[in-house]
C-alpha cells in the first residue's frame, strides 16, 4: 500500500501545511495540490461539495504527492466509508462530544477487528495498491474535531479512544460555543486557553494535533504553540481575497485583511 506521507512527516517531527477544498471543481483541487501543500482536504460539511464532486476532485489531488483528505459532512459511518473507498487518506470529522460519538467514528474508518467499515475498496485500490486490505487500518489517518465546550469537557476521554489518530480545532464553533465571536484567530483569553489545552493534552496522548487558522501569520503562530497540523484558509477564500486585492491594488487601495472567520 502507498505510504500515508503526512504520517510519516509527523512521526519524524516535522509539521504539516494542509490546504482546503471548498470549490466542487477538480481543476481547483489539482490547483490548490500543486501549491506546496503537504496535504489538501476536500469539505464536505460547509459548502456545495458532494459526494460526486469529491470523487474526481480526489482523483485530481492523487495527480501529485500531495496526501488526499477529506472533512465529512457529520458522523455517519455511509459517507465516511465511501470516501475511504474512493482514495481518501484521512478523515476529519465533525463534532465530536464524547468517547462514544469517537469510538462510532474510528469504527467506520477501520477494518475488522478493530472497526466495522465494510469491504469493498473500489477507486483506493487503483490508488494504493492490491495490499490495501491489509494495510489501510494503520495508515489512515482519523482525526476528531473538538469543537465545543461539550467536547473540551470529554477531551480526555476522547483522547483514550483506541484508533483515533488525532484531534482538530474547529476555532469557529469553539468560540461560539464559548459565547465569543466566531473567529479563525481567536483573541479572546478563555478559547485561547481552550485552545491551549486541546493541543497540549493531545500531544500528551501521542497524537496529532491540527487546527484551522486565517492564513500564514496565525498558522506560523500556531506551529509554534505546538500544532503539527495546520491548514489555511480554503481555495474561495483565497480566490476572493487575492482577486479583491489585485482589483483593490490597481486602484491604489489598501489590500483586503486576512478573513477573520469563515
Amino acid at each position: 500500500m502507498r505510504p500515508n506521507a503526512i504520517k510519516r512527516m509527523l512521526a519524524d517531527g516535522k509539521t504539516v501545511l494542509n490546504g482546503w477544498c471548498a470549490i466542487p471543481n477538480s481543476y481547483s483541487a489539482e490547483l490548490m495540490s500543486h501549491a506546496g501543500f503537504d496535504s489538501v482536504t476536500i469539505d464536505l460539511q460547509h459548502g456545495p461539495v458532494d459526494f460526486r464532486d469529491a470523487v474526481p476532485m480526489l482523483q485530481a489531488i492523487s495527480t501529485t504527492n500531495c496526501t488526499p483528505m477529506v472533512r465529512v459532512p457529520w458522523n455517519e459511518p455511509g459517507i465516511v466509508m465511501k470516501l475511504l473507498d474512493a482514495g481518501a487518506m484521512g478523515v476529519i470529522c465533525p463534532m465530536i462530544n464524547t468517547r462514544e460519538e469517537a469510538e462510532a467514528f474510528v469504527s467506520y474508518g477501520r477494518y475488522a477487528p478493530d472497526g466495522q467499515r465494510s469491504n469493498g475498496p473500489n477507486r483506493t485500490m487503483q490508488y494504493n495498491g492490491a495490499d490495501y486490505q491489509p494495510n489501510a487500518n494503520k495508515e489512515i489517518l482519523l482525526f476528531a474535531m473538538i469543537e465545543t465546550t461539550k467536547a473540551l469537557d470529554n477531551l480526555d476521554e476522547i483522547l483514550k479512544v483506541p484508533g483515533l489518530d488525532g484531534t482538530y480545532i474547529g476555532p469557529t464553533d469553539l468560540s461560539l460555543t464559548m459565547g465569543k465571536p466566531p473567529l479563525l484567530d481567536p483573541t479572546d483569553a478563555g478559547v485561547l486557553e481552550a485552545m491551549r489545552t486541546i493541543c497540549d493534552k493531545t500531544r500528551k496522548a501521542g497524537l496529532i494535533a491540527g487546527v484551522h487558522t486565517d492564513g500564514p501569520k496565525s498558522a506560523a503562530k500556531r506551529f509554534k504553540e505546538g500544532f503539527q497540523l495546520c491548514t489555511l484558509l480554503n481555495d474561495a477564500r483565497i480566490l476572493l481575497t487575492g482577486a479583491q486585492n489585485f482589483v483593490k491594488e490597481a486602484r491604489g487601495e489598501a489590500p483586503t485583511a486576512a478573513a477573520k472567520g469563515y
